[in-house]
């Protein structure tokens, strides 16, 4: 697993949103952009993430941010968890890996005992260059604005 290095340019990749439109990272340039990896759609862990970036999105606009939630959940999967949850951004569809990998956020995982390969969940932060200023590797799902806020540049 090499992640994406702080200093580095946000990697222009084109995804499918939930809705199923294309979605480039470099349409977001001029703005700062959170970029968040998760694992899976609807899972505990993931919607306590996505739940608190929400309930802090107001915020996040204030200070100039756009996010966008990742994973290579399918267009139908992401739908149906924007949907439940109501989200105010866009959960991108990575089915092909495309910004999984040019992040470098795919890598071996364990769970109770056992390997496997999976998405891990870490944040990246964009200034408004879109040049990477800050990584979140040790998210806490419930207060991950916090963190995000605690940071300097947000």
């Amino acid at each position: 697993m090499q992640l994406l290095e702080l200093g580095a340019s946000c990697p222009d990749v084109t995804v499918l949103d939930h809705n199923g439109n294309e979605v480039s990272l470099s349409s977001y340039k001029g703005k700062k952009l959170i970029v968040y990896f998760f694992p899976r759609a609807s899972t505990p862990g993931c919607t306590a993430q996505s739940c608190n970036l929400s309930d802090n999105y107001e915020r996040f606009q204030k200070e100039g941010y756009e996010i966008l939630g990742v994973s290579a959940d399918t267009v139908e999967k992401q739908k149906k968890f924007q949907e439940k949850y109501n989200f105010p951004f866009l959960l991108l569809a990575d089915t092909e890996r495309k910004l999984i990998d040019a992040f470098g956020v795919w890598g071996p995982k364990k769970f109770m005992g056992k390997s496997y390969e999976g998405i891990h969940r870490i944040t990246f932060v964009f200034d408004e260059k879109h040049i990477l200023i800050d990584i979140v590797s040790k998210v806490k799902t419930k207060d991950h604005s916090n963190q995000l806020f605690s940071l300097n540049e947000v």
